[in-house]
């Protein structure tokens, strides 16, 4: 996979200035909320404006002998495969569920080791990096000059402590005819919602890459049982029954999300590719509004807060660092000629939820084509992308269900505003221009609404007969929801509203797709139940679509 250049996001001069003003309203004593009150408070004003807090630069460095609990309880990860680099990324955590996760505010040296083979006799690279505390002791590694379409095998050292071994790879070269690539698509694990059973399952699958399409993890608050859960061998601190506010909220919230064994398995096992969505910082915000009647700056400190401690614990590059709430997450990867990856951020560029959001009978202000989903610069970003690409399939990861979604099979249907389907003209602007580019094989990833479906993309979604321009496949939750079901209450109406629609499933699980050079197929992996640990996974069903030749048939 190679990786388009980044370029300084959109609106972050504006938003460092309404975050100097929240700086001096904390300094003047003035509008003090609940979010303000909080000792990190300061620390999340002073990153905000992208200063490191008081005596970080200066941090004193810790003798890593002296650290006498394992440190790498939140497991390892790799991501974003380049076919010359790979990214590996830790997080240092004695004690995970504490502030700071139990090492002082100093900084700690850590080695790492890429090899060719899981015992390490083959050593391709050694190195150190520092883990900082001002980025939650937090570690990347980016090597690079490596082979491309190599498996490698990493670990990481810090004192007398070495971490589990992980599994990652690099990309085929750029111009390299690879004739297959299997991945997994996932999204939407609420801790509280049930057990990462998926994710044991997923471990053990053999595939390329996961994408994680958003909702890594949920601000909501979790009970000392884990919800439902219902631990009955142990008992979470009060702090996580609390809903994620502060720069430490969200830290302490991934390293009780990382610290399951299941999910540490999948990210050991696999690179990953993480796109975020709304519960990363706050249900269903659109850009800067949120979903609540707080100020634009106080949402902006909170949304600052979830953007630094997404990057600190994904396995992204450092061009992706957030200044402040701002942060350029849509980026692209190609693997070979066989795939072009755009990977898509329909959260922090989106115009406010029309009709104030929910289920809604469409009109004027929906279908208002000012609106925007991705923002201007991402649009033409993803069309000029698509003008360039000379791939056979290209694929765009991204959030929200792409296709329409009627609700009812009546003239009186609804539509969900937070979806594609609240923002119809910005839909067709990417089907006309992935038209007008000729994008082979078009084929969106979708998380957000905790069920499996398959939709063929229709040029015109309330002509049946019109013609089919791409396919879609959402992926089911990892737990969020629940149990499901295999035929969730609506799925009568649904189907029979949308003929589009080719599947539709309720249960928890991931998606896995196999490209090829002839012909894509998805399985819809799926477990029988989350509330209870162990469950078997099994294919709810397959589906493949023809190499030109849109639409998805049973396999």
């Amino acid at each position: 996979m190679t990786l388009a250049p980044f370029s300084t996001a959109p609106g972050q001069q504006d938003h460092a200035a309404e975050l100097r003003t929240a700086a001096r309203s904390l300094r003047d004593g003035v509008g003090r909320r609940r979010f303000l009150t909080a000792t990190g408070a300061a620390a999340a004003l002073a990153f905000a404006v992208n200063l490191p807090t008081a005596g970080a630069a200066s941090a004193a460095e810790l003798d890593a002998r002296k650290i006498t609990e394992d440190p790498f309880t939140l497991g390892v990860g790799s991501g974003d495969p380049l076919p010359d680099s790979v990214l590996l990324w830790t997080r240092l955590a004695p004690r995970p569920y504490e502030a700071g996760g139990g090492l002082p505010a100093v900084r700690v040296q850590v080695r790492w080791e890429l090899a060719r083979d899981e015992r390490f006799r083959r050593i391709v690279r050694r190195g150190s990096v520092t883990a900082h505390p001002e980025f939650a002791h937090s570690v990347r590694a980016d090597i690079k000059g490596l082979d491309p379409d190599r498996t490698l095998y990493y670990r990481f050292r810090t004192g007398s402590w070495i971490s589990p071994v992980g599994r990652t790879r690099t990309a085929p070269s750029a111009g390299a005819r690879t004739s297959s690539l299997t991945l997994a698509a996932v999204s939407c694990q609420a801790y509280h919602d049930g057990y990462f059973t998926a994710y044991k399952h997923l471990a053990e699958e053999d595939v390329d890459v996961v994408f994680h399409l958003g909702d890594y993890l949920y601000e909501y608050a979790v009970t000392a049982t884990g919800g439902a859960r219902n631990y009955t061998d142990r008992r979470l601190p009060a702090h996580y029954n609390r809903e994620t506010i502060t720069l430490e909220d969200y830290r302490l919230r991934y390293a009780l999300y990382k610290s399951d064994p299941d999910l540490r398995a999948a990210h050991a096992a696999h690179p990953f590719v993480v796109t975020w969505d709304d519960h990363e910082t706050e249900n269903n915000y659109a850009g800067g509004t949120p979903e609540n009647d707080v100020p634009p700056e106080e949402f902006l400190l909170r949304r600052a807060a979830a953007y630094r401690a997404y990057w600190e614990n994904q396995p992204l590059r450092t061009p992706q660092r957030p200044t402040g709430p701002d942060m350029r997450l849509y980026r692209r990867l190609r693997f070979g000629r066989l795939a072009q990856f755009d990977i898509l951020d329909t959260r922090q560029y989106r115009s406010n939820q029309a009709y104030g959001d929910g289920w809604k009978v469409p009109g004027p202000e929906s279908e208002d084509p000012s609106r925007t989903m991705t923002g201007a610069a991402q649009e033409r970003w993803l069309i000029d992308g698509w003008h360039a690409s000379r791939a056979t399939w290209n694929v765009v990861p991204q959030q929200v269900t792409f296709a329409q979604r009627r609700d009812v099979p009546t003239d009186a249907f609804k539509l969900s505003m937070d979806s594609w389907d609240g923002y119809p003209a910005s839909r067709q602007r990417l089907l006309n221009g992935a038209e007008a580019a000729g994008a082979g094989n078009l084929m969106v990833l979708t998380g957000d609404v905790h069920v499996g479906y398959g939709f063929d993309l229709k040029r015109d979604f309330d002509d049946p007969d019109s013609r089919t321009i791409g396919t879609e496949i959402v992926a089911t939750s990892i737990t969020s929801g629940k149990d499901g079901a295999d035929k969730p209450a609506n799925w009568n109406n649904q189907t029979q509203a949308n003929p589009h629609m080719k599947f539709y499933n309720g249960r928890r699980g991931y998606a896995r797709i196999t490209l090829g050079t002839k012909e894509a197929r998805a399985d819809f992996r799926t477990v029988s139940a989350v509330t209870t640990p162990g469950a078997p996974l099994t294919t709810a069903a397959s589906f493949v679509t023809e190499a030109g030749n849109p639409g998805l048939t049973p396999a």
